[in-house]
This record gives structure tokens, C-alpha cells and sequence, in this order.
């Protein structure tokens, strides 16, 4: 005896069961994880070229567009005017207040000197002809430099366009903030340690990194002949490892170099890993728990069938409760629809008399009217109630006409009107104004209100309140109508049997049992569904909901 009690076979079926579970689970999520892995890892570098090409393609625009600034102002200028400290001064002015980028401006003539200059230094006698940037601006007409420090002394980068007009030659040069230029650069920077820098050919920051001066080793393996698009490497050990991305510009032969935390890039990665361990080791867990419950289950097999059996032998109790039901009621219905018939015509017979004899002189001409009148009434409910019994027995189809729930719900009231002011009960209406009608019988909906007002009445007994309420779904096109009692609810077990024919909570004598159950049928005959609420203490609520259109007589 082993394994919670079950013998020799019962342990063989377990650890078979466990073997050919646990070996394939265990063979398939490695090679899922194998394959997401490669595929994620494929996936982060294919992310990281895109960034890098997006940002060198920011860095390139904001040069594009710095040159193409301080060109459109030298062709759109004469060197007249360009001449005029105070024009470049307003130029330089009317630049700063859409932009900051440039610092100041100056126009110098082909000796080296300014012939004009607008900006914060002195710099009005400096004499570039021996410097190298004036001598590469000669030659190539348009110029970015290094970052360098020159006549200022601290590190800055220029910008600057050859004017050539009537054989004379002439340079409009620009000086761009280093801070701006760095924030651009570093803005590109990706979570709490990614960082961005420009180097140029020769491995010298271009801008100041995030995180002070880094390491030629970094990006090493990146200088030398510019190539076309981006390029990734790892860098560092397994504790700190870092993506690098490296990605000349094209504007200027500096490279844009790029780190990322590969922690932080890799982190779904990780994620997903641990996940899969947990995933793995709980559907384990789940395999050994399942599959020794299921060898217990084929021990007591035997027991559930027998319920099950049970269970059926009590269904077909059940059916011949209802087809005994069906029987009675229709030999009840033959048997009240003679003398139906009788009171009936006797009272056509008095009504006749009332019209045809000298009665209407008497003083109680009126009263004799008035009960003709009741007794016809009352035929007709009980002739009703007799249709009722025999569409219950023969399973008689609905009659299909237009019917405005608000209108039958009040005419069914009126029936039970003296027996509610009796027992001192309030009736709360909240009909909704926009209940459209539906195909249904009239007479078959006013026998389920009635019953379900009738057992709300016999809940509350006395001094209370039932509430009435009708309502429309646009969106379900159904309509829906709640009968609510403030009585002592339902207990949980009788709940489960509240639509069961000939089961009842009133005392022997007082109920049949019948009236929920024929409801419950009449409902779903014509289409719709009845459910309840309840809570002990707290009432109980009768939800009956019928569609709209959808309702087919030949159903």
C-alpha cells in the first residue's frame, strides 16, 4: 500500500503518468526558452540599430540646419551689409531669439581678419589666416569643425561658409553653443545608465559624456574608415555588461557612440526566464498533485457512479411527478369548465332579463347590474385560470399579439388590489417611460405576475413594500421587469430548489408548489428567462427578462 492509500496498481499508473508528463514538459520548455532567448537577443539588436540610426539621423539635421542657417544669411545678404557690425548684430540677435544654438557671428575678409563681429568676446583684431579651420574653409566652402579651444580658451565648436562675390572671397562664421550641442548628444542617452557622445576619427570626445570621459576600449573597434549604418558590440564582464552602438554621421566624419545597459534591455528576457522556472516548477507541481488525484479518482470511480445514478433515478421521479401533474390538471380543467359554462350562460340569461323585464324601476336596478357584471368578471378569470391548467397539461402554444408589459403589470395588480390594502402593503411604481412592446401572450405573462406577487404578498405578510419595476436594453434590445419584496429572503438551500414543481415553505394546505414552476415554464415558453435575487434579511428580487423582435410563434 503506497500513494495516499491506493494499491500496487494505483502507484504504477502515477509514476507512469508522472514519467511521460514531466520529461516532455521539462524537453519543451527548454527549447522554448532556447528559441524566445535567440529570437529576443535577435530582436534588441535589431531595436538598438534603428535608435541608433534615428538619433544619428536628429544630430545630422541639427547640422544640416545650422549650416543651411548661415548660408541663406550670406546669399541673402550683400557684404555691404555684412560689413555692418550693427546689421550682423541684428541678425545675430533675430537668430537668438527663435534659437540659442549660435553664440555669435562674424564676417572675415581673406587676410584672416574680422571685417565685422557680433557676439559676447573679443574678437574683433584676432587674425585666423594661420589657423587650420580658416585654411580648410578656403578650400572646401563649407566647414564643421573639431571641438578645440583656439583664441577662447575653452572648447567650442564653429561653423562656417565661404562668400565669394567679384573675385573677392570672404567667411561668415558662426560659433554653436558646446552646451546645447552636448544636451542634444546626451538627450539621446536610454535609461538610468545609458549614455551618448560624439568622438571624431581619431577616438577624441567631440562632446562630454554623461558620465565623465570614457574609455577608448569602448568603441575602439569602431574607428577607422567610416562605415554605412550601425554596428552593436558587448562590452564589460557579466556583471556589468553594456550594449555598444557606434554610427558615423554624416554630416561630419564623428562617430555617434551609444551605450545601454544590457540589464535593462535584456530585462524581459529575465523576467520571462525566472517566469519560465516558475511556470515549469508549478506545472510540475500541478502534474504530480493531478496525477496522483487522478489515481485516486479511479478508486472511488465506482462511488460517483452510483450518485450519478442516483441522480437520474431521482430526474425520472421527477418526470412522472409532472406527467401525473399534467394529467390532474386536465381532468381539473374538464371538470370546472362545465359549471364555468353554466354560471356563464345563467348570467347572460339575467342580463337579458335585466334589459327585457320591467326591472330597471327598481331601487336595486343598480346593484343587480353590478353583481351581473362581477359574475361575468370572475368567469372570465376563472376561465382563464382553467386555460391556464390545460396550456400547462397540453404544453398549449402561446398566443402571439403586442403587449406592454407596464399596462399588464397594472391591470394585474388591480386583481390583488384589496388583499394589498389588507395587509397594509405599499406598492413602489418605477415603470420606464421608453418600454417598447413585445410579441408575447398577455395572459399567460399576467398568471407568472400574479403568482410572483402573490408569493412576495405572503413573504411580507404585513406592512411592507413591494417595488415594480420595468426597464429597456438598447444594447440586449430586451426588456426587463423586477418585482422586489422587502420580506425575510430566501435560505440558501431552499434556493436551490425554488423552481421545483410541488416544493413549497408554506405551511400544508396554504400552497401547491406549483406556482413558481409553471411560471418558470411559462417564461421560457415564451422566450424569455426568470431568475431571482436574494438575500436572508434583506428580501428577495424576481428578474424577468423578454426580448424585443425575437420572438417566433413557430418555435
Amino acid at each position: 500500500m503506497s500513494f495516499f492509500g491506493l494499491k500496487n496498481l494505483g502507484s504504477k499508473i502515477a509514476l507512469t503518468a508522472l514519467g511521460f508528463s514531466l520529461i516532455p514538459l521539462l524537453a519543451l520548455g527548454i527549447t522554448m526558452y532556447s528559441m524566445f532567448a535567440s529570437a529576443y537577443h535577435d530582436k534588441v539588436r535589431s531595436n538598438l540599430v534603428t535608435l541608433a540610426e534615428n538619433k544619428r539621423q536628429s544630430i545630422d539635421l541639427f547640422l544640416r540646419e545650422q549650416v543651411s542657417q548661415l548660408r541663406t544669411i550670406a546669399h541673402t545678404h550683400s557684404i555691404e551689409d555684412l560689413s555692418s557690425p550693427e546689421v550682423l548684430d541684428k541678425i545675430l540677435t533675430t537668430i537668438q531669439m527663435g534659437s540659442r544654438t549660435l553664440i555669435d557671428l562674424g564676417l572675415i575678409g581673406e587676410d584672416g581678419r574680422h571685417i565685422s563681429y557680433a557676439g559676447p568676446y573679443n574678437l574683433a583684431e584676432i587674425n585666423y589666416k594661420n589657423e587650420d579651420w580658416f585654411h580648410r574653409v578656403m578650400v572646401r566652402k563649407i566647414y564643421v569643425s573639431d571641438v578645440f579651444e583656439g583664441f577662447r580658451g575653452f572648447p567650442h565648436l564653429i561653423i562656417a561658409v565661404k562668400v565669394q562675390v567679384k573675385g573677392k572671397a570672404w567667411i561668415l562664421r558662426a560659433t554653436i553653443d558646446s552646451d546645447i550641442f552636448d544636451s542634444l548628444v546626451r538627450w539621446l542617452q536610454l535609461g538610468d545608465r545609458g549614455d551618448a557622445y560624439l568622438v571624431n576619427r581619431a577616438g577624441e570626445l567631440q562632446t562630454r559624456p554623461r558620465f565623465g570621459n570614457k574609455s577608448k576600449e569602448i568603441y575602439k573597434h569602431f574607428l577607422g574608415t567610416p562605415f554605412v549604418g550601425a554596428r552593436v558590440s558587448e562590452f564589460g564582464d557579466q556583471k556589468h555588461k553594456i550594449f555598444v552602438e557606434g554610427i558615423w554621421l554624416e554630416q561630419k566624419e564623428w562617430l555617434l557612440v551609444i551605450e545601454d545597459d544590457v540589464q535593462s534591455e535584456l530585462r524581459p528576457l529575465f523576467e520571462t526566464q525566472a517566469a519560465t522556472w516558475a511556470l515549469g516548477g508549478g506545472g510540475a507541481a500541478l502534474i504530480i498533485i493531478g496525477t496522483l488525484l487522478i489515481s485516486r479518482m479511479i478508486v472511488v470511480q465506482q462511488e460517483r457512479n452510483e450518485r450519478e445514478q442516483a441522480r437520474l433515478n431521482e430526474e425520472l421521479i421527477q418526470s412522472s411527478k409532472m406527467a401525473a401533474l399534467g394529467k390532474l390538471a386536465a381532468g381539473v380543467a374538464h371538470e370546472v369548465n362545465n359549471p364555468l359554462a353554466v354560471i356563464r350562460e345563467k348570467a347572460g340569461w339575467m342580463r337579458d332579463l335585466l334589459e327585457e323585464e320591467d326591472v330597471q324601476g327598481s331601487e336595486n336596478f343598480k346593484e343587480f347590474e353590478d353583481a351581473v357584471d362581477k359574475i361575468e368578471q370572475h368567469v372570465e378569470r376563472a376561465g382563464a385560470v382553467v386555460h391556464r391548467m390545460l396550456g400547462f397539461a397540453r404544453r398549449m402554444e402561446p398566443i402571439c399579439n403586442d403587449v406592454y408589459l407596464n399596462d399588464v403589470l397594472k391591470h394585474t395588480t388591480v386583481f390583488l388590489d384589496n388583499e394589498i390594502k389588507f395587509r397594509g402593503i405599499e406598492l413602489i411604481w418605477h415603470l420606464g417611460t421608453d418600454v417598447p412592446a413585445i410579441q408575447s401572450d398577455a395572459s399567460q405573462l399576467q398568471q407568472v405576475f400574479l403568482n410572483l406577487l402573490d408569493n412576495a404578498i405572503d413573504a411580507i405578510n404585513r406592512n411592507g413594500i413591494i417595488t415594480i419595476s420595468t426597464s429597456f436594453d438598447r444594447g440586449s434590445d430586451s426588456v426587463c421587469v423586477s418585482i422586489r419584496d422587502n420580506g425575510p429572503g430566501i435560505d440558501k438551500e431552499v434556493q436551490q430548489r425554488l423552481f421545483d414543481p410541488f416544493f413549497t415553505t408554506k405551511k400544508v394546505g396554504e400552497g401547491t408548489g406549483l406556482g413558481l414552476s409553471i411560471s418558470y415554464s411559462i417564461v421560457n415558453k415564451l422566450g424569455g428567462t426568470i431568475r431571482f435575487e436574494s438575500e436572508v434579511g434583506h428580501g428577495t428580487e424576481f428578474i424577468i427578462i423578454f426580448p424585443v423582435r425575437h420572438y417566433d410563434r413557430n418555435e
